[in-house]
């Protein structure tokens, strides 16, 4: 479930920009007016989050911007550390593999379409990923275990799922700032070691 994002109503443009980042990510086309003060306000924006061991990342190009906490200091005294307000999350290996999916045919779309926005449908995320997954007998059972890891991605924000066809989704470009270019550029590689992986699991499972 979403959490709608603070109207702007008569509070001080900073707090309420800040709030909304708290939320989670803001996106220029979903979040107009927050955008736009964001963009005028960023650096306030920065020293705020600062102070709460946060940086705020913005991508105008993309149209996106979010939060993420200070990377550690080696040198830093574990009791010392300040405790962090943005948890890191440890995802599945499938979750971890189908965002690289979703990373991958948006590098491709970009590089083939003039449009912005990647749509995909349920049964075409289902079919993209089912070649990485072992071969199962019970269909049925398998669709229902990819809709699983769709739904969690949904629930992290990198899908949003569109209100007019409810089994289309949209891929949020935030996905680039989590999947990077440089890990794109070895996929064939990390893919190799995915299924060396996905094997290993079906093998435990069988037994």
């Amino acid at each position: 479930m979403t959490i709608p994002h603070a109207e702007l109503g008569g509070a001080p443009d900073l707090s309420v920009v800040v709030v909304n980042l708290c939320k989670g990510p803001i996106y220029r086309d979903n979040h107009e007016r927050v955008w736009a003060r964001l963009l005028t306000l960023r650096s306030q924006v920065a020293d705020y989050v600062s102070v709460l061991g946060l940086q705020v990342v913005v991508d105008e190009s993309e149209g996106y911007a979010y939060l993420r906490s200070h990377p550690s200091d080696d040198g830093e005294d574990a009791a010392e550390e300040m405790p962090r307000l943005i948890p890191r999350r440890k995802l599945s290996f499938h979750v971890s593999l189908l965002l690289a999916l979703l990373r991958k045919r948006l590098a491709e779309f970009d590089a083939s379409s003039a449009e912005t926005r990647l749509v995909l449908s349920r049964d075409q995320i289902v079919e993209m990923m089912r070649l990485y997954l072992p071969e199962s007998t019970n269909d049925a059972q398998l669709v229902d275990t990819i809709g699983r890891h769709v739904n969690k991605v949904e629930e992290l924000g990198f899908l949003r799922r569109l209100r007019v066809q409810d089994e289309l989704f949209e891929v949020r470009r935030i996905i680039k700032a989590y999947v990077d270019g440089q890990w794109l550029s070895g996929f064939d590689e990390a893919l190799d070691e995915y299924l060396v992986e996905l094997r290993g699991i079906a093998r435990e499972e069988s037994r």
